[in-house]
Parts: structure tokens; sequence; C-alpha cells
């Protein structure tokens, strides 16, 4: 009955009953379909439980209030399922991939992310690793088995390392709501990273700039409401029933983009470039170097699974210590330094 009603979705809309399947096929649910099967294993997988303790901009932070990865993954969800509702699209697909979208994420948020970049010789992104852990990492070896869909739309959530926030350099997605998944984690993270700066006290939301205020509005629910609106409205022809066109886009108008640049931008210049500097962080990317040092180096200490599973002893050591959440690295850390 659930997939007959997808039979109602936009002719661009990714039907379950026509995914692409699992690397390992498997009897069919009698209730949910293959992507709800999907959104339920990552929602219970130890990865997922382990993004409430994992930073998303301030480490460490002392306030009940600040976001963290799994706040963050929440509402990149909810902000997706919004406009994937809107555009007639399938939002349990959509929402399977924003619930995976960020597993593969560091202690101490993109510091990191950029530490494991710079010490491993094969090079780190997040993306990549979210997409290592649903296939081989969880379940001791075997992965989630996620349709192809969902694994698609994991791994090219982020832009690369060259692309431009909401530039025509992206890079492809295999669906449309991998798409959309990707425009809502930059409407989430723009907007919240805002409002954990004004926490903090870096900035003063009245100081934003005045050609952003203008244009998305002064409160964090304007400018979420804004966007929101605006990606839906601007990405029409999504919803056409009456024709098939060639490749439909997920986009905001021209203003809004311009808007949204110049936001992270002002984010760049007066909050991330900051914490770059703080001693906190300092702090978290020598943790990084010395857990990574130390496990290459004593590789009998790694424990058994991440050697199990992994073609070298440094990929070991990056599995175990991306999959660390904040409190974990800087104790194990702590723990070994006074051995």
């Amino acid at each position: 009955m659930t997939e007959k009603r997808e039979e109602g979705l936009s002719p661009h809309a990714v039907k379950s009953l026509f995914s692409r399947g699992r690397e390992r096929p498997e009897p069919l649910d009698p209730i949910r379909t293959a992507f709800q099967r999907d959104r339920d294993r990552i929602i219970h997988c130890n990865s997922f439980r382990r993004l409430k303790h994992k930073t998303q901009v301030f480490i460490a932070p002392l306030g009940d209030h600040y976001v963290t990865r799994l706040t963050h993954t929440l509402e990149v969800s909810q902000i997706a399922r919004t406009i994937a509702r809107a555009l007639n699209l399938n939002e349990d697909l959509t929402e399977a991939i924003a619930l995976g979208h960020d597993l593969g994420h560091t202690p101490f948020g993109h510091i990191g992310e950029d530490v494991l970049d710079e010490l491993y010789e094969k090079g780190f992104r997040h993306n990549e690793q979210s997409l290592r852990i649903v296939e081989y990492l969880e379940k001791d070896g075997l992965g989630l088995n996620l349709t192809w869909e969902v694994r698609d739309g994991i791994v090219n959530h982020s832009k690369s390392s060259t692309g431009t926030i909401l530039g025509d350099d992206w890079g492809e997605i295999g669906t449309i709501e991998g798409e959309v998944v990707r425009i809502a984690d930059t409407v989430a993270y723009i907007n919240h990273d805002i409002g954990d700066a004004v926490r903090a006290g870096i900035i003063i939301e009245g100081n934003l700039p005045l050609e952003v205020v203008s244009v998305l509005g002064l409160t964090h629910s304007l400018r979420i409401n804004t966007m929101v609106t605006d990606i839906i409205e601007s990405s029409w022809d999504v919803r056409s029933s009456d024709i098939i066109k060639e490749q439909p886009a997920i986009r905001m108008s021209p203003a809004v983009t311009a808007a949204a640049k110049t936001l992270n931008s002002f984010l760049n210049e007066k909050v991330y470039n900051l914490r770059a500097t703080q001693e906190e962080t300092t702090k978290a990317r020598e943790v990084i170097r010395f857990l990574y040092r130390y496990f290459t180096e004593h590789e009998d200490k790694l424990p058994v699974e991440y050697r199990r599973h992994a073609d070298t002893v440094a990929r070991g050591v990056v599995d175990y210590i991306a999959g660390m959440t904040d409190q974990y690295a800087l104790r194990r850390a702590e723990e070994l330094k006074n051995k």
C-alpha cells in the first residue's frame, strides 16, 4: 500500500519499488519500504548515537543549547523533509540520506577532519567516511547494507574541497532527494552557527550584514523560513506531473543565493577563522595528532575490530579516531599520556 501511494509522487522522485537495490539482496519487509528500512537502520546504529557527543563548531561548550552533530542532523532532516514534501519527492529517501549524511564526522568538528586529512596519506573527508561506516564498519564489518540511493546521497552530500557554497561546481548526486539534503545541510548550518556564535558572545545577531538581513530576515526562524520557501518556489519544475523535464535542479533564487553566500563569508571571517586560533581548538588538534601517532606506533593497542576491518594500520587508526566522540578522544589521550 505504501509503495502504491508513491505512484502519486513527482515523476522526478525515486520510487522505492524501483530502487537500484542493495549490495546484498534481502527479502522485502511486509510493512516498510526499502528507504524506510534504511532510515531505521541508521537511527539504530552506534555511529548515529555517538553524534550527540560530537562537536558542530564549538568544542566542549559550557552551555546546554549549543548545536551538536546530532541536533544538526535532525535539523537537516526536518528542513529536507519539508522541502521534499512540498516538491512531492520521496520523503522517506530524503530523511534516510539526511540522517546518515554526517555519520563519518570526526570529534571536534571540521578541526578533527582537517587534522586527519593532513595526517592520513590517502586524505580524509567526512562524507567518504560516512559511506565507509554504512558499508563496512557498522555491525562488526557487515555494514548496514543500505540501498544505492541512500549511499549515493550520503557520499555526495558535501561539496568538493574546491567547490563553493551553492555553486555550480557542487558535483553530481544520483537523485533529486540527495540534492534536497545537500541544500538543506547548508540552510541548517549557516543559520544554527549564527545562534551558537551569539551564545558564545562572538557576534551580535543585530550586527549581521545588512544585505543579508534585508533579504533573509533578522531572526533565526525568519531566515530559515525565507530560504526554505525560496527553495520550494525556485525548484518549481520538480513538482510538474504532466511532463518530465530533462533535469530539474534544487536551487535558490539568485537574490537568496547571494545572501546565503554573504552570510557564509561573514561566518568564515567572524566565527570559523576566530575559532581556529583559540586555545581549545589548538588542544583538539594536539589530541588528534597524539592519538594518530600513538596508535600507528602501537598497533597492538588499537581495538581489534579496527585492525580486522582495515587493510593498513593507518586506515584502522583513522577509522578508530573518526568514530570517537569529543570527550572520549580527550579522555583516551589523557589515559595514554599518563601510562
